[in-house]
Parts: C-alpha cells; sequence; structure tokens
C-alpha cells in the first residue's frame, strides 16, 4: 500500500484567504437601502416626508430601504436630489461630504420653501421671525443684567 502524499499548495491559501476578505468587506460595507435610510435620518426626513418630497409612496420608500434589490433608474435621480448628494453618493461610489452636522436639516428645507413664497408672504414670515428673535435677545438680556446685580 503507497502512502498518500499530500502536497502544500499556495494557490488554495491564497483563493481561501481571498474569500474570507471579500466577506469581510462585504458585511462592513452597507447597502445601497441601509445609504438611502442613513441619508434620510442625517436630513431630517421621516419615510413619509421623503416620500412627500420626491413623489414617491411612502411604502415604496420604506420597500427601498429595507430590500437589496435597487429602486429603478429614473428613480435615483429623484432620491438624489432630495437627500442633497449625487447619485455616485447614493450608490457609495464618492465618499459623501456631510459639513451640514451641526444644521438642523428641517429648519434648511423649510428656509427653501419660505424662498419659494411670493414677496408678500417672504415679508411676513421674516416680520414674524424676526419677532422671536428680538424676544430671545430681549430674554437673554434680561438674564444677564439679573446675573450682574
Amino acid at each position: 500500500m503507497k502512502p498518500n502524499i499530500l502536497m502544500y499548495n499556495v494557490w488554495h491559501d491564497h483563493l481561501l484567504e481571498r474569500s474570507v476578505m471579500s466577506k469581510r468587506k462585504r458585511t462592513q460595507e452597507e447597502s445601497l437601502g441601509e445609504r438611502i435610510a442613513k441619508l434620510r435620518v442625517e436630513r431630517g426626513y421621516s419615510q413619509r416626508d421623503l416620500a412627500k418630497e420626491t413623489g414617491i409612496s411612502h411604502r415604496m420608500i420604506a420597500y427601498y430601504e429595507k430590500q437589496a434589490q435597487h429602486p429603478p433608474t429614473h428613480v435615483m435621480p429623484v432620491l438624489a436630489k432630495a437627500l442633497g448628494v449625487s447619485i455616485d453618493q447614493l450608490f457609495g461610489l464618492e465618499k459623501i461630504k456631510s459639513d451640514n452636522k451641526n444644521k438642523d436639516m428641517r429648519l434648511w428645507r423649510r428656509f427653501n420653501q419660505i424662498e419659494k413664497l411670493n414677496v408678500k408672504e417672504k415679508r411676513q414670515v421674516i416680520q414674524l421671525l424676526d419677532t422671536f428673535i428680538e424676544k430671545e435677545q430681549l430674554k437673554q438680556k434680561a438674564q444677564v443684567q439679573r446675573s450682574t446685580f
């Protein structure tokens, strides 16, 4: 009886290492749906808000966030525009620049809506905002004066 001689195969180790690495990379990457959900939350949208903004139904937004399947190609530019990113950023091909960390995105969206109003309505909103700001400044001034006495 001849003994079986097993030969060490370096190529097998290389293939095994590559498959382990690719699995490791896959688990670390976020899916398109996860990225959409993350961006939506960062931008201060609920699923219903994003649905209203894009004209896509709430159920489809939820579906796109949960499924591994990509939304149709005609939907991608609409989602990217509403979320304030490029399509490459939405797909994860480019890093998302998040210089809006300190901004309240709901407030900024409302400012954009105010800009679309007619001149008279804009003036009314600005007067209302000025009133609130002045009131807050007076409160702060009164607190400073009280603390100095």
